[in-house]
């Protein structure tokens, strides 16, 4: 960002290809849903577990969505946007020095809540297999070592767009239970997935997983509320209660009125969220259109999520340098494969969270680019 400044600063224009935030508004009833709820007073301290409307609301979308079934009284724990989640999870499960599997390449801003609570990473160098990027039970065995208490995942898997279908999820949650491991599934993107894929959750894969899985899921993408910070875990009851003592120390929870709202969205109408993944599909189509047929380089289309990676390894050029270029030469940002990991340098990650008039820009812009190379 302090390089687009620059760049802006000397009077050029720049298009961003890099947030990963929708472009829609929230849907009308759940926000008219926060209006109500305001009005009727619901403006005090929350329930610091979530409300219970909200939690059984979760309960409820566990179930219909991901066939897995929660306690909303104690097994289900409302938190302040995914992020926080994930940081109450792995508070309560690390000890200072126990280690992380972590997907490489992998969201970076899981690396921060590791550090903070006292955490060290092992990458499992993830390979490209048939344009799409996998985890094998070959790399997390060679990388699980007696000091690892967790497994992190994410799927559909941002940056990098994999889907797990349901018989590499189950190898890799069996691997977790096999060597006594905590796996924590964020599955914020669930929703957003093409082709005829499918959102497995680790959890619904049997007793025996789900008895050493933490879910962890927002409504931000689903429902373009990246603004309400509204997230949810599901967990046993014992790490649930460990989570929820962290939980307390720096937070109550989100506004009354926001979980209400909440609430609305998980139990009422889908339509929105279908057609918004729709429209997402047609971003995607316009990202492999427009950047087809270079020269070394070539888009890899995503199963899920709304990023699309471009494989520019063949270039020679090192993922920041060609960053650098597109924004000081051509004035479109991408955010460059090696800031997610080693195993994804040479490529570029590029968001269609926006479509429209900046998206087309951005994409004209992008093509020139990355022609010169």
């Amino acid at each position: 960002m302090a390089d687009v400044r620059q760049v802006q600063s000397q009077g050029k224009t720049v298009i961003s290809l890099m947030r990963g935030e929708p472009d829609f508004k929230t849907p009308p009833h759940i926000a008219e849903a926060a209006v109500r709820a305001l009005q009727a007073g619901r403006t005090g301290y929350p329930d610091n577990r979530g409300e219970i409307k909200l939690r059984e609301a979760v309960a409820a979308k566990l179930l219909r969505d991901n066939s897995s079934s929660y306690d909303p009284g104690s097994e289900i724990l409302v938190t302040t946007g995914a992020t926080m989640g994930l940081y109450c999870a792995l508070t309560a499960l690390l000890e200072e020095g126990d280690e992380v599997l972590l997907p490489d390449p992998i969201y970076d801003a899981y690396q921060s809540p590791i550090f903070l609570a006292g955490g060290k990473i092992r990458s499992v160098r993830a390979p490209i297999v048939n344009g799409r990027w996998v985890l094998t039970r070959d790399a997390l065995e060679a990388a699980v070592t007696p000091a690892t208490r967790v497994l992190l995942i994410n799927t559909p898997w941002n940056p990098v767009g994999t889907v797990f279908s349901e018989g590499e999820l189950r190898s890799i949650a069996e691997f977790a239970v096999e060597r006594n491991l905590w796996l924590i599934s964020d599955e914020i993107y669930e929703a957003i997935i093409y082709d005829g894929k499918r959102h497995v959750s680790a959890a619904s894969l049997s007793s025996q997983i789900k008895a050493r899985t933490i879910v962890v899921n927002a409504l931000s993408k689903t429902y373009a509320m990246t603004g309400w910070r509204v997230g949810y875990c599901a967990a046993p009851e014992h790490i649930v209660q460990r989570m929820f003592l962290v939980l307390q120390q720096f937070s109550r929870g989100p506004a009354t009125f926001i979980q209400d709202a909440a609430a609305v969205a998980l139990t009422g109408s889908q339509d929105a969220v279908e057609e918004m993944r729709r429209q997402y599909a047609e971003r995607r189509s316009d990202v492999a259109k427009a950047l087809g047929g270079l020269s070394r380089v070539r888009p890899l289309p995503p199963e899920g999520g709304f990023f699309s990676m471009v494989d520019a390894r063949d270039t020679g050029v090192s993922s920041n340098d060609i960053r650098r270029r597109l924004l000081n030469d051509h004035g479109v940002v991408v955010a460059h494969g090696a800031a997610y990991g080693a195993g994804a340098e040479g490529t570029l990650r590029v968001s269609f969270g926006s479509g429209g008039d900046t998206l087309a820009r951005g994409l004209e812009r992008l093509r020139e680019g990355l022609s010169e190379l």
